[in-house]
């Protein structure tokens, strides 16, 4: 069964429905099932399921142990260093509608209105079962407030933190230029939910966040993943439901396993940076290499004559001092490689796997899925690396 659910996450069957067809249909699949064809339905323990269904549920927490096991079999075999590494991140559609997600302000009003009651009572109405519809309903609708306060407090201390970073370096840059910054003073932010902010009745732990392929809004997960610039094998992922990338470097390198090695360096795109993305990595033994701001789409003339920027002083912003280290020769190849690792993985996820959507709904079950489906990648990937060095 479990050679089963790698060989459809590997070849872009993900609805347990279709992988159970394919075991007619497909000698692939045949072969991988031994001729034998898992019932959509059966009954186990008086209860009908769908068979490939309920086992990938109930071993999602054994898929980690099993993702590091074959990353450590390709090390075993010799095409697995970890050396320097390329993070990046896309958004996942969750297995639910944003037709079943409520505002914040509209939880408000409905509540009144589940509290209020009809201002007259229905023909044949049992006033035991609408006092237990109503009460289950404030239950449901404060729960979801809660939900929407607690992202809130979140999302206003992590705000809080960009904005006093920001006040901190217009301070510093008023200071060494001895006058005024020009542009306007960034905004301290506004604590408590915005009458916008959205809850999902269908999948709770998703969110709403902007599409990657338009300008859009939809349900989604934020997927991170991290491969090696020398083998393109993915080494760590982790999932989360923040709409951007600025907390999820750390959480990805935590789940690296020790026994796959020690990283040299990391590159993360502009998303990424911070002054404390930075500190985490080097308090890691990982040296940095994040990008400081988009990347123009055309070549200034000091990158035309190569010009290497002086270098900062020792009281430098963290900032400056990331942007001399990537303008270095060193800085530019190691950041170049990032392009050309990290994207291609997540596009072939995407495009040639088909993988846009969950289905499973909830924050662990859906990162159990995000974990098989980097696992699917990676046994494709080794296949590749295997006959490339003739290893079989």
């Amino acid at each position: 069964m479990l050679s089963l659910l790698f060989y459809g996450y590997a070849t872009g069957r993900f609805s347990s429905r279709k992988i159970e067809k394919a075991t007619y249909e497909d000698l692939g699949y045949r072969y991988v099932a031994g001729g034998l064809h898992p019932d959509h339905t059966c009954t186990v323990r008086k209860y009908r399921c769908d068979t490939i269904a309920h086992f990938r549920k109930t071993f999602l927490p054994e898929l980690q142990g099993l993702f590091v096991q074959i990353l450590l079999l390709a090390k075993l075999a010799g095409i697995l260093k970890v050396g320097n590494l390329s993070l990046d991140g896309s958004k996942i559609h969750a297995d639910a509608s944003k037709s079943k997600a409520v505002s914040y302000g509209r939880l408000v009003e409905l509540g009144e209105q589940a509290d209020q009651g009809e201002a007259t009572i229905p023909e044949g109405l049992v006033i035991e079962d609408d006092i237990a519809f109503r009460k289950a309903r404030l239950e449901n609708l404060a729960s979801a407030k809660a939900v929407l306060e607690a992202r809130a407090k979140e999302r206003y201390e992590q705000e809080k933190a960009e904005y006093d970073a920001k006040l901190k370096a217009r301070e510093e840059k008023a200071k060494k230029q001895g006058k005024k910054p020009r542009g306007k003073a960034p905004e301290p932010p506004k604590a408590g939910p915005n009458d916008k902010d959205q809850y999902n009745f269908a999948d709770p732990d998703s969110r709403i966040m902007k599409n990657s392929t338009n300008h859009g809004y939809d349900q989604h997960y934020n997927a991170q993943v991290a491969v090696t610039q020398e083998t393109m094998l993915i080494v760590t992922a982790s999932l989360s439901n923040h709409p951007n990338d600025k907390r999820e470097a750390e959480p990805t390198l935590d789940a690296l396993s020790p026994e796959l090695g020690q990283p040299e360096g990391a590159t993360l795109d502009n998303g990424f940076f911070s002054e404390h993305n930075i500190l985490a990595l080097e308090q890691r033994n990982i040296e940095p290499y994040i990008a400081t701001g988009r990347e123009p789409h055309y070549k200034t003339v000091e990158t035309l004559l190569g010009t290497v920027p002086a270098e900062p002083p020792a009281e430098a912003s963290p900032k400056e001092k990331m942007a001399y280290k990537l303008a270095a020769e060193i800085g530019k190849e190691i950041y170049r490689l990032r392009k050309c690792t990290i994207e291609p993985v997540i596009g072939i996820i995407k495009e040639v796997l088909g993988f846009r959507q969950f289905s499973l709904r909830g924050l662990a079950n859906t990162a159990g899925e995000w974990c098989l489906v980097c696992l699917a990648f990676n046994l494709k990937r080794m296949h590749t690396l295997f006959l490339a060095n003739s290893l079989y």
